[in-house]
């Protein structure tokens, strides 16, 4: 704690009154972080050494293509090969520009420029999360629930990833949907769920074999839930990662920084995920 500036209020004030000096407290408070999307849930993750021009593609083996025949003896064998596709990711930049004057960062009470820098760094993360959420939008099959999210909704999408031969690997839901799971009976009383997850932890960690993951409101929809298939869902492209370049301007009496991002995310395999969505 520092001492910042004495105040006396000498108008309605005795003699002999103490002098009570006015503190301000040094640390900020700083906003609480959002709960985003780990970057362990991507398939692949491909870094700026990886990415040699301004876009690229990953190469995918078509399912279900090629197919074994029933060949009589000295009969032709028939022909037949698998197929392949590709997903293109094209890497778009983010970016913020932070301008503060030399008074302001003469006169507050932290360092300004620093702690917007910071700042910034927390929605870049958040962007990440957003636009995450926004390509498993593109799941390949729907789940509609109602109001609650129920366990027939939870099971179906599993389905509709074993349909395709993938395996649900992850549940990650919105605030909402989480609220709903916590009010389901089945994964609270410990002699159903065999365990006291859900009462120790606030929720619990796996469900049927998959991990929950919880996102924050203001990255994506609180009504929303996805199940997917880590190893084969999406993939991320990172061509320039987060990059601060602090610059002056003397005719403002100015300083800055420009911090920029260039990046994607692309469903690989849309069938890899099921998308619940609640009222």
């Amino acid at each position: 704690m520092n001492r910042i500036k004495e105040y006396i209020d000498t108008g309605d004030g005795t003699a002999g009154t103490l002098l009570i000096p006015k503190l301000i407290m040094e640390p900020l408070i700083e906003e609480v972080d959002k709960t985003l999307l780990p970057r362990e849930l991507a398939a692949m993750t491909f870094g700026p050494g990886q990415i040699q021009g301004s876009t690229f593609n990953v190469n995918l083996e078509t399912p279900n293509t090629m197919d074994v025949r029933e060949t009589g003896e000295g009969a032709e064998i028939a022909l037949d090969a698998g197929d392949y596709s590709n997903i293109e990711f094209v890497p778009i930049k983010y970016g913020v520009a932070i301008r503060i004057t030399r008074e302001m960062m003469e006169d507050a009470q932290f360092e300004l420029l620093n702690r917007q820098i910071k700042l910034a760094g927390k929605r870049f993360a958040e962007k990440e999360s957003e636009l995450i959420l926004t390509a498993l939008d593109g799941a390949g099959a729907t789940t509609s629930g109602g109001a609650q999210i129920t366990i027939a909704n939870i099971t179906e999408s599993m389905q509709d990833l074993e349909d395709n031969d993938f395996t649900p690997t992850d549940l990650i839901v919105g605030n909402e949907v989480l609220n709903d799971l916590r009010n389901i009976d089945t994964f609270v009383e410990a002699n159903k769920v065999g365990n006291t997850d859900m009462l120790q932890r606030g929720f619990l960690g796996n469900i049927y074999g998959m991990n929950v993951v919880r996102f924050s409101t203001q990255v994506g929809t609180a009504t929303t839930a996805y199940v997917l298939d880590r190893t084969q869902a999406y993939g991320l492209a990172i061509k320039r990662d987060i990059t601060v370049e602090n610059f002056d301007l003397p005719t403002y009496d100015m300083q800055g920084a420009a911090i920029t991002w260039r990046f994607d995310v692309k469903l690989l395999r849309s069938n890899a995920v099921s998308r619940i969505t609640t009222s």
